[in-house]
Parts: structure tokens; C-alpha cells; sequence
């Protein structure tokens, strides 16, 4: 269970960063407790995306991984972040990622930043 809090931890943060240095990827509420429930729950979406969706994407696109030496993942991780956008959209939450370009950057962000706080936060169960 502790895993579970510091990986969601982790993604708020990370999209957090995205959100503050990109300005095409916006999250909106009315004041800072909102925004931050926003977050969170958008965060635990994101995660739940990474944990069902991503898996199958990785295994239909094993031979473009071999063949592109791995960098198809940046294009996995922002098709991951703008289906996040659209489900949020759907969950009726503040939260949205304009255009392709903008979620390959906000993807790399994302990887970057959630791995460094992996490496700082705890993570034993």
C-alpha cells in the first residue's frame, strides 16, 4: 500500500513539473485545494493508465522498439499522457494536454521527473 501512495506521489509531482514548465499542458480550478485534488486525481489516473494500457501498447510495439532502438517510447509515454487527458476529460476534470508535440515533451518531463522521485522517496511495503 505505501508503494502505491509514493508512486502517486511521484506522478502528481511529475505532472506537476509538466505542468509548470509547459503551458499547452493546463490544470484549472477554482482555488489551490481544487487544483491539487485535480492533481491527484489525475495522477492516480495516469497511473492507472501506465498499470492497464501501457503493457499491451509495449507488446504491440516490440518490433518498432528493436527497430527505432527504444525510442518509440517517448511515443507510447505521450500517447499514455494525452489518453490521460481525454479520460480526464471524460471524469470531468481540469485537466488537458494540447496537441501531440506538446505530450512528447510533457512524456519526457513526466519519465524524468517521476524516476528521480522514485530514487528519492521511500518505497518499501
Amino acid at each position: 500500500m505505501k508503494n502505491f501512495v509514493v508512486k502517486t506521489i511521484a506522478n502528481a509531482g511529475a505532472l506537476a513539473v509538466a505542468i509548470w514548465l509547459l503551458k499547452e499542458i493546463t490544470l484549472t480550478g477554482d482555488d489551490t485545494w481544487n487544483k491539487v485534488l485535480t492533481l491527484v486525481l489525475v495522477a492516480l489516473l495516469f497511473g492507472l493508465v501506465n498499470f492497464l494500457v501501457k503493457p499491451v501498447v509495449q507488446l504491440l510495439t516490440l518490433p518498432l522498439f528493436i527497430l527505432t532502438l527504444g525510442l518509440i517510447t517517448l511515443v507510447v509515454n505521450a500517447l499514455m499522457l494525452m489518453l490521460t487527458s481525454w479520460l480526464a476529460d471524460l471524469f470531468d476534470l481540469s485537466f488537458h494536454v494540447d496537441g501531440f508535440w506538446t505530450a512528447v515533451l510533457g512524456g519526457l518531463i513526466i519519465s524524468v521527473v517521476s524516476w528521480a522521485l522514485n530514487v528519492v522517496l521511500p518505497d518499501e511495503d
